[in-house]
């Protein structure tokens, strides 16, 4: 009996072993624990309990964006248009709101509209064109950074958006996009829920659903997907429309913070959607990675970049710790499959 159990506790204990190798964003679970205690170590006030909202705060701007991205990624496309996305949106619904004199809700429900458009229209170019997405959204991107400027200017007369705080419905528009809770001395935005909602139902859609296996087909090997019955093309349009919806809600929660919005911003957001995902286990390549690894790899971002501000050190060198993570966290998780793949 003794010697039965002998045997069957280290089969149990190889098996979980090969199963935690095979999670994608188990590299970055490892990162973010060497990170957390790092700038525990060297800022002092990085532990205490108000500067927790900071850093959720910080990490809930960039994971909103970086599930869908994950996503698209899991499913074997880029878009480079996602950071513009999100300033795109929030002109639209301001400048529709100020120049309508309309309800801000409906600025909010046409740029809905509108964003998602953008996102279907990303969508249906690539697989109507089949050219690389990073073309295709390399000239979204620029397209609508030249659009923001361009009309923003030609409507305002400025660079930036005029004031909408004192219109009908922006009170409730503040509530849903941009609102705050104080938890003892830990302050927390509306952000946090809705980046914690989108990580939820991105996991069940992945690991639960039709949709997700056509997106891990569609990224792995899109022509033996497209052979078993895999709708490809469908899938990315649908991936790039998810991607337009939490822009928008970006996009929301950035007119609704500040009340006006400069058509200049979001250039550059796009990498750090991005760095996220891979971060949290997601190949260049497609067909490899989760959910909850974008959401690790967020919260890495927002550890780093406000630990160094608690740390009292030059933010200059900020982007060099984010460039660090992404080499180590991509190695860790190359790594980390090889051995589980090796194992199988």
């Amino acid at each position: 009996m003794t010697a039965l159990t002998a045997d069957v506790e280290p089969t149990a204990a190889q098996s979980l072993a090969r199963r935690l190798l095979r999670r994608p964003e188990l590299g970055a679970v490892a990162g973010a624990a060497a990170v957390f205690v790092f700038f525990s170590v060297v800022a002092d006030p990085f532990l205490r309990a108000a500067s927790l909202g900071t850093v959720l705060y910080a990490s809930s701007t960039i994971g909103i964006m970086a599930v869908p991205v994950a996503l698209l990624m899991i499913g074997g496309e880029f878009d480079l248009s996602a950071g513009v996305m999100v300033t795109s949106s929030a002109l639209v619904s301001s400048m529709f709101s100020y120049q309508m004199t309309a309800n801000t809700w409906v600025g909010v429900g046409v740029s809905l509209l509108v964003t998602l458009a953008l996102g279907a229209f990303n969508g249906i170019l690539l697989v109507r064109t089949k050219l690389p997405s990073f073309i295709i959204t390399l000239g979204t991107f620029l397209m609508l950074s030249g659009l923001n400027l361009g009309l923003t200017k030609l409507i305002s007369g400025t660079v930036s958006t005029k004031h909408i705080g004192d219109m009908q419905g922006f009170p409730t528009c503040r509530d849903l996009f941009a609102s705050h809770w104080t938890i003892g001395s830990v302050d927390l935005q509306v952000t946090i829920l809705w980046w914690l909602g989108l990580v939820v139902v991105a996991t069940w859609v992945l690991l639960r659903t039709r949709a997700g296996n056509w997106i891990f087909a569609a990224g792995g090997n899109p022509e033996a997907a497209r052979a078993v019955g895999v709708p490809v093309a469908r899938t990315k349009v649908g991936l790039y429309t998810a991607v337009a919806f939490c822009a928008w809600i970006s996009g929301q929660h950035l007119l609704f913070s500040f009340d006006v919005v400069q058509s200049g911003e979001g250039v550059g957001n796009e990498f750090l959607y991005i760095i996220a995902a891979v971060i949290g286990g997601c190949l260049m390549t497609g067909g490899y990675g989760s959910a909850v690894g974008s959401a690790v790899g967020a919260f890495i971002f927002g550890v780093t970049s406000k630990g160094i501000v608690y740390a009292q050190w030059n933010p200059d060198w900020f982007t060099f710790f984010l460039g660090a993570m992404l080499l180590l966290a991509t190695l860790l998780n190359t790594f980390v499959r090889r051995r589980a793949e090796a194992g199988r």
